[in-house]
């Protein structure tokens, strides 16, 4: 029986902490996706995520090579970098350069924006941006798994449940962005603000989390009531 407890209680647990650090996924594919036109919108957001889960199952089953990614490798100046460094600097940098590139085109007059190309090369650039983040995002989730349990089946079953409720909830949260571009500017202004934490992290200065998410959870608060202010005022 207490076993049982035990799995339940730790199935819960990392099914939330899986969907807690899937966010900045999701927040960058239901942008990225919207560069697309809308008919096959949805067919990149499914087939983000479903790479997101093809990644982070095949990273849990190399385990034993995944925990090896955190030794030194090299070290500058009396600081040591490892793999997982190595990935997380570039994908900040790669994230900074994409929330940029975004918020570029956000605010540039709409005839000097350069659209994606409607054909399978635009798609399949779009899921390849999106597959260089998952590969990131994927690696710091399995590590936090490996750091709670041992049991494979647990932590699969845990990353399939956070990855089916992303799946759900990406179709909401892109219909929203589009409707507010304030919080499509904002959700931009937190992808830069994760690109830096992620380069930070990289170079062994770990900023909490909970300051993170508190500060886009306060932001998020405000816009909001910015949002309901001027629906008030619209009537």
């Amino acid at each position: 029986m207490e076993a049982m407890i035990d799995i339940v209680v730790s199935l819960i647990t990392l099914t939330i902490l899986e969907v807690v650090l899937g966010i900045d996924n999701l927040v960058f594919i239901a942008i990225i996706s919207q560069r697309l036109p809308k008919p096959i919108q949805s067919r990149a957001r499914k087939v983000g995520l479903t790479l997101a889960w093809v990644t982070r199952l095949i990273l849990l089953a190399s385990a034993v090579w995944i925990t090896k990614l955190i030794f030194p490798l090299f070290s500058i100046f009396n600081m040591t970098f490892s793999i997982r460094d190595l990935f997380l600097i570039l994908g900040g940098l790669f994230l900074l350069a994409k929330s940029t590139e975004e918020i570029h085109i956000e605010i540039e007059p709409k005839t000097e924006i350069k659209k994606t190309s409607k054909g399978p090369s635009g798609f399949m650039m779009i899921v390849t941006q999106i597959a260089i983040l998952d590969v990131i995002f994927s690696l710091d989730s399995v590590l936090t798994a490996i750091g709670l349990t041992q049991r494979y089946w647990l932590m699969a079953v845990a990353i399939t449940i956070a990855i089916v409720t992303m799946v759900f909830a990406s179709e909401p949260l892109s219909r929203f962005i589009a409707r507010h571009p304030t919080v499509k500017m904002l959700a931009l202004s937190f992808l830069i603000l994760i690109g830096m934490v992620l380069i930070a992290d990289g170079f062994e200065f770990h900023v909490p989390r909970g300051y993170i998410y508190f500060a886009m959870g306060f932001s998020l608060f405000v816009e909001f009531l910015n949002i309901l202010r001027r629906k008030v005022r619209n009537k």
